[in-house]
């Protein structure tokens, strides 16, 4: 595996592939969405295209978390009909960009036996010794119902 954002998501490691982030901003007033699910934080403005942003926390399954002046979205590509969706993740806080160690990322063959549909996690890789879960962006959002913004390409 190539290079990868490192990012935090309530005190769990994760990454994913480099060439899928298109930016990292700081975190912004979000336009909140009338009956939106949870994870559904609302739109923002980047340039002219509306991006939805999703708590990567709460599509985790995980608790809400207070922002601090760590807080970051990722903007990411993840495909979406045919194409390209572009999304905002809100993660805790941005690490770096690097390469795991050795470059290895192993399948998860214990969610079989644990009856855990890890389906999100495209493996386990490590990083100075800790522990990174890999993040399938494609198929983390392929069971979202995504609203068809201008970030669509």
């Amino acid at each position: 595996m190539g290079d990868v954002v490192t990012f935090v998501a309530d005190a769990a490691l994760y990454a994913v592939e480099v060439i899928r982030v298109q930016e990292i901003l700081d975190l912004r007033p979000v336009a909140v969405m009338p009956n939106a699910p949870d994870h559904l934080l609302g739109i923002i403005d980047l340039r002219g295209a509306n991006i939805p942003v999703v708590d990567l926390r709460r599509l985790l399954g995980r608790g809400v978390g207070e922002d601090t002046g760590q807080t970051r979205i990722l903007v990411v590509w993840v495909a979406h009909r045919g194409g390209r969706a572009i999304i905002g993740v809100k993660t805790d806080r941005v690490i770096e960009v690097t390469q795991l160690d050795g470059g290895l990322v192993k399948p998860m063959a214990e969610a079989d036996l644990l009856r855990w549909s890890g389906s999100a996690i495209a493996g386990i890789g490590r990083l100075k010794g800790e522990v990174v879960s890999v993040l399938d962006l494609d198929r983390l959002f392929e069971r979202v119902d995504l609203p068809e913004f201008q970030g669509v390409v």
